[in-house]
C-alpha cells in the first residue's frame, strides 16, 4: 500500500510539473519571460499553492530552463532516428541533413503548430548569452548533442564563437517560420508552407556554412 501511494504521489508531481511547464511556456510566449508572475503561472496551471513554481523549479530561471529541457527531450527519439538514417546513407557530413536533424523535429511538437513554443524559444535564445558552441543552459540531451557535434565538425573552419552566433541566428530564422506556420495555415498566403520551409532551409544552410570573410 505504501509503495502504491508513493507511485501515485510521484505521478501527481510529474503531472503538476508538466502543467507548470506548459502553462509557463504559453504565458512566457504571450507576455514575455519577465512579463508574468510565478503566482499567475501557478494559478493558471491549476495549482493551489502560489509558490508551486518555486517549489518545483526553484526560480523563474529554473522554470525557463525546464521548459527548454522538456521540449528538447521530446525531440530526442526523432533526432536519433534521423541521425541513424544519415549514417546508413553515408551523409553525416552533409550540412543540410545535419541542420534538418537539429531544426525539423520542432515542426512535430503538438502537431507542428505550436506557436507558443516557437515564440518562447525565440525569447529564450535572445534572453541568454550563449558564448560556447552548442551550449544553451543545461546539458544537451544525447541525440541533440550528437547532431551539434556533427555540425561543428562540418564547419570546423569557423571560430567557435562565430559558429555559435550563426547557430543562434539560423535557429531564429527557423523559429520565425514556425511561428508563422499557424497564420499560413489559417489564411491565404502567396506560397505554401512547404515552399517557405524549403526556401528557409536553403537560406539557413548558406548562412551557417558561408566561409568567414574578415575585412582587412
Amino acid at each position: 500500500m505504501a509503495e502504491s501511494s508513493q507511485h501515485n504521489s510521484e505521478a501527481e508531481e510529474l503531472d503538476a510539473k508538466t502543467r507548470l511547464i506548459l502553462t509557463g511556456e504559453r504565458l512566457f510566449a504571450e507576455v514575455g519571460i519577465q512579463g508574468v508572475s510565478m503566482r499567475e503561472i501557478a494559478s493558471k496551471a491549476g495549482q493551489g499553492n502560489h509558490f508551486a513554481v518555486q517549489y518545483h523549479f526553484g526560480s523563474r530561471e529554473g522554470l525557463v530552463q525546464a521548459i527548454f529541457d522538456f521540449r528538447m527531450q521530446q525531440m530526442e527519439p526523432m533526432r536519433g532516428e534521423m541521425i541513424d538514417a544519415l549514417e546508413a546513407k553515408g551523409r553525416l557530413r552533409d550540412a543540410r541533413s545535419i541542420l534538418e536533424v537539429i531544426l525539423l523535429p520542432q515542426l512535430h511538437l503538438d502537431g507542428g503548430t505550436n506557436r507558443s513554443y516557437g515564440t518562447f524559444l525565440s525569447q529564450y535564445l535572445l534572453h541568454g548569452d550563449w558564448d560556447e558552441f552548442g551550449q544553451f543552459g543545461g546539458e544537451a540531451p544525447p541525440q541533440l548533442n550528437r547532431a551539434l557535434e556533427l555540425l561543428r565538425e562540418r564547419i570546423d573552419y569557423l571560430p567557435a564563437a562565430v559558429a555559435q552566433r550563426r547557430l543562434v541566428n539560423v535557429s531564429l530564422m527557423f523559429l520565425n517560420l514556425l511561428v508563422r506556420h499557424v497564420r499560413m495555415e489559417a489564411h491565404e498566403f502567396p506560397e505554401t508552407f512547404d515552399d517557405a520551409l524549403e526556401d528557409t532551409m536553403e537560406q539557413i544552410v548558406m548562412a551557417m556554412c558561408l566561409p568567414l570573410r574578415l575585412r582587412l
